[in-house]
């Protein structure tokens, strides 16, 4: 078994950790562990930009607001305040470090989305997140401190209590487990920091904007390891996901509302512009009206998708702006500057999380928790518009400043992983079946809209998944399909748990059993102990 040992050990290789791994490589040796390549996560396939207060009539105060609007009175003040100041800082070390944003005119495009009073969004043309984790990858590859093991899969956190030794801290991570998917055994890292930085829990859905990877890898781990979550029942659906049988996850921006873009029903029932009758705002309402509004219409008029029409805008100003999506639909036979695009919702962003403070740290000493991973208080119940990219950024570099101000002890003799008792699985159909289950039963159950029956159903159902793949995991040598669907059940179970407790409406969780909102709002949060 290969024993790694090093300062800090980042699992991720998004936006949040490759920017934590280029600010601590100065002072820390660094491991980035990533289960696939560094470019398969979602980071790479943000669409519309980071938000930042830029424009001379925008103010940090009127992001702060915009922000606070969306989350529909759940965010954490203090937490919005910290980032958004943050802002302009992240955006110039992008720019210093070789990032390209549009121009317009000599400064920067700055464009607008659903949920903002101004324009503020940075933005590449339509694909930022490609263009910022190209630079960053190629970056991290010429950083001598840091050295990266792609197609590790994490298995799991080591800490005190797993290996049997007292520390300063009652609980304190020293390490991970990690599957090399490549030589098909199991590493042990050993840590005096570690960031979690994997991402949400999209493909918990049966349809997502997320890559395959986004299978809620650390909000599970750390929830094993004794971290509190919060907030899990805020899943936001996108409300633009490009509805073709071959066009798998692929959405369309924000932006494209942002620009005009207005949504209509089919024209076999009329091709009626139906946002204006839902939201006075129409198509720039917050993500969580638009997708209800659409999830209503097609439900009401049996239809299977809408349609985003923004041929109205001249095509150089579409080719300019969204050249990406332009050849992608064009690529099905859509040609968005004759004719409008199908679309449908789909979950897209995670807004709970491990539990985080301002410094990124968990509730377990040595733990980070950064990105889409986390519960920061940023996106309360609701994720503004073009706010992620941004929190990756700010919380990576509070959680490495942090370390590099930190004493945390160092654990090198860590024990190997122990699979002596366990032998092949000789029916991976089960992982299979069980794995398009889950995600079958999580859309029609905890969806855009959901009942107490509904999430008593996916509860008794998820139980039993835990049952047969803990049968598995005690038995079976660990594959990463087993690994992926273990997380996935386990991060279904608290995303029902925290839509159980939340016996109201607000934001992205929307009951028919409890329609209004409270009076107070609190985030709902969940502990292991």
């Amino acid at each position: 078994m290969d024993k790694h040992a090093f300062d800090v050990l980042i699992i991720g290789s998004g936006l949040a950790g490759l920017s934590a791994a280029l600010r601590l490589a100065p002072t820390h040796r660094v491991a980035v562990i990533t289960k696939r390549a560094l470019s398969d996560g979602a980071s790479g396939w943000a669409q519309g930009g980071i938000a930042a207060v830029l424009a001379e009539d925008d103010s940090f105060t009127n992001h702060v607001n915009d922000t606070l609007t969306a989350g529909a009175g759940l965010c954490d003040a203090a937490a919005t305040q910290f980032v958004v100041e943050r802002a302009p800082e992240a955006i110039q070390w992008l720019q210093d470090l070789g990032v390209n944003f549009s121009n317009h005119d000599g400064a920067l495009h700055l464009t607008r989305e659903g949920g903002h009073s101004h324009r503020r969004i940075v933005h590449a043309a339509d694909a930022t997140g490609a263009a910022v984790q190209k630079v960053l990858v190629e970056q991290v590859r010429q950083t001598p401190n840091v050295t990266l093991f792609e197609n590790h899969m994490l298995v799991d956190l080591i800490t005190n209590h797993k290996i049997h030794i007292e520390l300063d801290q009652p609980s304190r991570c020293v390490g991970a487990y990690a599957l090399d998917t490549v030589a098909d055994q199991v590493c042990v890292f050993s840590a005096n920091a570690v960031i979690l930085a994997t991402g949400g829990a999209g493909k918990v859905y049966l349809y997502t904007t997320n890559p395959d990877t986004a299978t809620g890898d650390g909000i599970a781990a750390a929830w094993r390891a004794g971290a509190r979550v919060a907030n899990m029942e805020f899943i936001q659906f996108h409300p633009t996901c490009l509805y073709h049988p071959h066009a798998k996850s692929f959405l369309i921006s924000e932006a494209v509302r942002g620009e005009g873009g207005q949504l209509r029903l089919p024209d076999r029932v009329g091709g009626h512009r139906f946002m204006p009758d839902h939201d006075e705002r129409a198509e720039l309402a917050p993500r969580d009206i638009v997708a209800r509004a659409i999830d209503f219409e097609m439900k009401r008029h049996g239809v299977d998708c809408v349609y985003l029409d923004i041929s109205h805008q001249p095509e150089a100003f579409l080719e300019e702006h969204f050249p990406t999506i332009k050849a992608r639909c064009l690529a099905f036979g859509i040609d968005i500057s004759k004719e409008p695009i199908p679309v449908v919702p789909a979950a897209h962003y995670t807004c709970g999380g491990v539990v985080a403070d301002l410094h990124g740290r968990t509730d377990i000493a040595g733990l980070y928790a950064i990105g889409e991973t986390s519960y920061s208080g940023l996106h309360g119940a609701n994720r503004l518009a073009s706010n992620s990219l941004l929190e990756c950024m700010v919380y990576a570099t509070a959680a490495a400043m942090d370390i590099c101000q930190a004493n945390h002890p160092t654990v090198d003799a860590l024990p190997e992983w122990d699979d002596s008792r366990v032998v092949d699985a000789d029916e991976a159909v089960v992982i299979s079946h069980n794995w398009h289950e889950l995600r079958q039963f999580m859309w029609d159950y905890v969806g855009i809209v959901r009942t107490n029956k509904r999430l008593e159903r996916a509860a008794h159902r998820i139980a039993l998944l835990e049952a047969e793949i803990n049968e598995f995991y005690a038995n079976f040598h660990v594959t990463q399909d087993l690994l992926e669907l273990r997380n996935l059940v386990q991060t279904a179970s608290l995303i029902v748990k925290c839509a159980q407790q939340r016996r109201e409406s607000r934001g992205l969780h929307f009951s028919r059993d409890y329609p209004e909102a409270l009076a107070t709002a609190t985030p709902t949060i969940l502990s292991p102990n």
